[in-house]
């Protein structure tokens, strides 16, 4: 039975989260299905502008992305502390760009004369719509429905578009940021849809390389409580050399140019390769140091959760 998503996801414990939504029976999302001929290609942009959409809407930010052909990957990071510093009336503006709103909200928003009775209501309103602008589930509800109506409607048919529900983990440390952003950017190597990540399409590495000072993902930086806390430089020599490296009958293999990051964060290069080679397999609910998956599953009201043995490979605790 699946598992309740505050059950899944615990703020205070790291902002990081990394989602995967997959269509249903696997269908084809985006490309050319080579079964019926249909070519599914523009859609592709269709995720990437509502993703971008949701984030700038949300207190979310965006640190990787990979559009695949039946599933898509996100990697974001949760800023509850945003919303706290937004007028009710920018959280009401940001709420309308994706809903209607009742008839009262927009009495509110026009300054009419409003009883006692329905002010109360309007600040009930604020509240809840101020908890939903920073929280997981709401995000990926308001990405996924809209494309599901879409692509419905592209078919003419109805019914079920995403599996039930989507996937996320939570990367406890900046090794586990790391490697799973990186392998997010990879996907479409380890698909064998591009051969660079240079030319890994629909892929946040890709922006990152054309527009690099792209504003709709968070920067790299070693500093600063608002940038990634690693150096672009850095990453993209980490992707590079994985992109390089990443084959399936060849896991495990050192490069001798090991990018100097690994050092820095103490990641072994073997580890890595593997993780970064791995499929589309059921991933951990978190990934990170041991200690730290202990302390997210207490966070999280549960006893024990999986990744251990991963963890202890890809993040090995710190002297």
């Amino acid at each position: 039975m699946p598992e309740p998503r505050y059950r899944q996801v615990s703020v205070e414990d790291t902002p990081y989260y990394h989602c995967i939504s997959r269509c249903v029976r696997r269908a084809f999302l985006c490309g050319s299905d080579p079964l019926t001929g249909f070519d599914f290609e523009h859609r592709r942009q269709w995720i990437v502008d509502r993703i971008k959409l949701m984030c700038s809407v949300f207190a979310v930010d965006l640190c990787a992305y990979a559009i695949m052909n039946n599933h898509y990957h996100i990697v974001v990071r949760i800023n509850p502390a945003q919303v706290a510093e937004w007028t009710d009336e920018e959280v009401a503006h940001r709420w309308l760009q994706i809903f209607s709103g009742p008839l009262l909200m927009h009495q509110y928003l026009a300054n009419s004369d409003l009883s006692r009775a329905e002010l109360k209501c309007v600040a009930a309103l604020f509240a809840t719509w101020r908890e939903r602008l920073a929280d997981l589930s709401w995000l990926m509800r308001c990405i996924n429905e809209p494309i599901a109506r879409m692509a419905n409607s592209e078919d003419h048919c109805t019914g079920r578009f995403w599996e039930g529900r989507f996937k996320s983990q939570a990367l406890l440390d900046e090794r586990a940021l790391l490697a799973c952003m990186a392998y997010v950017d990879l996907n479409p190597i380890r698909a064998a849809m591009a051969k660079t990540p240079e030319r890994s399409d629909y892929t946040s590495v890709q922006e990152r390389i054309e527009q690099p000072d792209s504003d709709s993902l968070v920067s790299f930086s070693e500093q600063g409580s608002d940038t990634l806390p690693f150096r672009l430089k850095d990453y993209l020599e980490l992707v590079d050399w994985g992109g390089r490296e990443v084959k399936r009958n060849k896991r495990g293999y050192i490069p001798a140019a090991a990018p100097p990051i690994l050092d820095r964060l103490q990641m072994n290069a073997a580890a890595v390769l593997k993780y970064l080679a791995r499929g589309d397999l059921s991933s951990p609910v978190a990934l990170g140091p041991v200690s730290m998956l202990r302390a997210f599953a207490a966070s999280i009201g549960r006893k024990f959760i999986k990744g251990h043995v991963l963890g202890n490979r890809l993040c090995p605790e710190r002297a």
